[in-house]
């Protein structure tokens, strides 16, 4: 089960992570991703289905980062706002639930190892969803990334395309938050496709290696937290990293 659970987060990060690196988005998600904890302060608090009150966060939670920025506020000061404020108000929520010594640790670094099959057919839904999605709007999504100006002239909406991927984004983040937690489904989102980047040129071979990168990161630290006791969800992390040092090394050698 951990390593359905991890592959199918892979699936959707592979890709989406690759358009957060090209639209320089890393500190957005991350906004998004710690603001989650309020979604589980709700989900405790009025007894909503998890990643349903999740979802709905980190939705509220981009589009409020979008319209901010929209209107003249520095993006930098807006995602340190919303990031540490979302994290902030989640956790002082949760202390005022009935369950207010509830293992935060499972929601802040993820808990794959007790993931139950229900939450293996959430994950892999959305994670289908979000490529899907994604695959529907490649193309207008990558002319809207690499030159705003292009895609007005062909008639596209950048607004609607940067809409999709914030749809996807909150899809993912309530994915994520069993697998690596709030706190660190930002990474899985930026390194794998940070890795994949020194490995290929094209944007279709980035997203795809991404997944690659992804699945052998969740694979190699769910073995790892099996085979050493240490906590799953950072050994997933630690993982990719190695993965990214890897496409450093190979970047250099290949330049050499």
């Amino acid at each position: 089960m951990p390593i359905l659970a991890a592959t199918g987060l892979a699936l959707a990060t592979g890709p989406l992570g690759s358009f957060v690196i090209w639209r320089r988005m890393a500190y957005f998600g991350d906004a998004t991703a710690h603001a989650s904890i309020l979604g589980v302060a709700l989900a405790i608090g009025f007894s909503l289905p998890l990643y349903l009150a999740v979802f709905v966060v980190a939705l509220v939670m981009a589009l409020v980062v979008s319209a901010l920025f929209g209107r003249g506020h520095t993006m930098d000061s807006t995602l340190g706002v919303m990031a540490y404020g979302g994290l902030s108000l989640g956790l002082v929520a949760i202390s005022l639930t009935d369950q207010p010594d509830l293992e935060l640790h499972d929601f802040l670094f993820g808990d794959i190892m007790a993931v139950t099959g229900g939450d293996v057919a959430v994950i892999w839904g959305g994670a289908l969803a979000v490529v899907a999605g994604l695959v529907w709007r490649w193309s207008p999504l990558l002319t809207a990334t690499l030159n705003e100006d292009l895609a007005v002239a062909s008639g596209l909406n950048p607004k609607r395309e940067q809409l999709v991927l914030t749809l996807a984004l909150a899809v993912v983040v309530a994915a994520g938050i069993k697998v690596v937690g709030a706190l660190l489904i930002g990474a899985m989102l930026l390194i794998p496709a940070a890795a994949a980047r020194g490995f290929v040129r094209t944007p279709e071979g980035m997203a795809l290696v991404a997944v690659l990168v992804g699945v052998l990161a969740g694979s190699g630290g769910i073995l790892a937290a099996v085979q050493w006791g240490i906590p799953a969800g950072p050994g997933i992390v630690v993982a990719a990293v190695l993965g990214f040092a890897g496409s450093v090394i190979f970047g250099r050698a290949h330049q050499a």
